[in-house]
């Protein structure tokens, strides 16, 4: 007790409330303490979970090298915490050595932005269509970060049954018989108010073996003719897509056929085309698709439309219109 504090009248009284203090991790946290009429008495601050004394007046009691104390004309009394951590959330107590003791309490809450742990969270998955998937981020920081999944590019999710949505929400994404609309990379974000949000990339790919589309089955064509014939692949891992005959020959690019891929990341689009139509090439291609998965083809007939062949050698039959002709040569 103070032992000259009998000579004052006047009693120190605290003069406001000590307030509540939030402070993100790594920063300096300084928690107020406003007195009025101290005289000659001391104040002093503890760490109340503890009941460690961290400060006396002016002066720095515990060992702690982050703890400092100032004051300004010895009323408000001001505790510094630096580079603050987790474990320094807690209560802590203003104190005036009066008979009996007057304290009050303050809190400081720490907070700390996401940090996505490495462990349980996903990485990059390979997986067959038709499975299910289960994607997973775990994150700590306080407040409890949530979890946010997005697609890279902005793409909609499919959930089943026709719909898609932008995100989803949780720690889990549960996927029920994945296909390749589900194919490419995720975003798992964490956040909780406190910045920055953090986000990790999981890249989702799903193998299936090759599907073939053809939009004309049969097409006709003229002697002399330059037609381009189109198939549409689609398969993961890539492809290997080609065209051939019908007698099992491979056709390579040259001054006949001119055979071009066009690729979008599991699709590819087949073109053949065929500069100058002759009788030889009247009969049946196949364009062919294969992957480490499985194989497939299609077939496209091409048949001839006879009449109006380009530089066609037979005389063209004229009905109708010939005799209206011979009316008119006098």
């Amino acid at each position: 007790m103070c032992k000259y504090c009998a000579f004052f009248t006047d009693v120190p009284k605290f003069g406001e409330s000590i307030a509540n203090v939030t402070i993100p991790v790594g920063r300096e946290a300084i928690l107020t303490c406003v007195v009025d009429d101290l005289a000659a008495y001391k104040v002093a601050w503890l760490r109340v979970d503890t009941q460690t004394i961290l400060t006396i007046h002016g002066h720095v009691i515990t060992k702690n090298h982050r703890i400092g104390v100032t004051h300004s004309d010895h009323r408000t009394w001001y505790l510094h915490i630096r580079d603050v951590r987790e474990s320094d959330r807690g209560w802590y107590m203003c104190q005036i050595n009066t008979d009996p003791m007057k304290s009050q309490l303050g809190f400081l809450e720490v907070v700390v932005p996401p940090d996505i742990l490495d462990y349980p969270t996903s990485t990059d998955m390979v997986v067959r269509e038709g499975s299910n998937v289960t994607l997973r981020c775990a994150a700590s920081g306080s407040p409890t970060p949530t979890i946010a999944w997005r697609r890279e590019g902005g793409e909609t999710i499919p959930i089943g049954n026709g719909q898609e949505v932008t995100s989803m929400e949780g720690s889990v994404f549960n996927i029920t018989r994945v296909n390749r609309l589900h194919m490419g990379a995720y975003l798992c974000i964490a956040s909780n108010g406190v910045p920055p949000s953090v986000s990790k990339r999981i890249m989702l790919i799903v193998h299936f073996p090759p599907m073939i589309w053809i939009q004309n089955q049969l097409v006709g064509a003229y002697l002399g003719q330059q037609m381009t014939l189109e198939c549409h692949s689609e398969a993961f891992p890539r492809s290997i897509n080609y065209w051939i005959r019908d007698n099992g020959e491979i056709i390579a690019n040259g001054a006949k056929y001119e055979p071009v891929l066009l690729d979008n990341a599991y699709k590819v689009h087949m073109k053949l085309t065929i500069r100058a139509v002759s009788a030889s090439d009247f009969g049946a291609y196949k364009c062919v698709s294969k992957n480490s998965l499985g194989d497939t083809d299609g077939t496209i007939k091409v048949y001839h439309i006879p009449g109006s062949d380009k530089h066609s050698t037979s005389k063209p039959k004229i009905r109708g219109t010939y005799k209206i002709l011979t009316r008119l040569i006098p």
